[in-house]
């Protein structure tokens, strides 16, 4: 599925593949990121969908450690 540029609302919901093509990882990455509580999600309806607020995505962006080769590196460490 392409997506077209999408403008996220204030206060948007996104699904797993919204928060993908957001943080610009494969949805993949989001649902292990959500695996290790690096973001959080809500889930939803019996499958357990996660939904993502789009301010909390904001602060991880922000506030994310550095990802380097696939491995979580703490800001300052080398």
């Amino acid at each position: 599925m392409v997506f077209e540029h999408r403008n996220f609302k204030n206060g948007a919901i996104l699904t797993s593949r919204e928060a993908a093509f957001y943080l610009n990882v494969h949805i993949n990455t989001v649902r292990r990121w959500h695996d290790r509580g690096l973001i959080p999600a809500y889930r939803i309806g019996p499958r357990g969908d996660r939904r993502f607020r789009q301010e909390e995505l904001e602060r991880f962006l922000v506030e994310q450690p550095v990802l380097v080769e696939h491995e979580l590196i703490a800001p300052g460490r080398k």
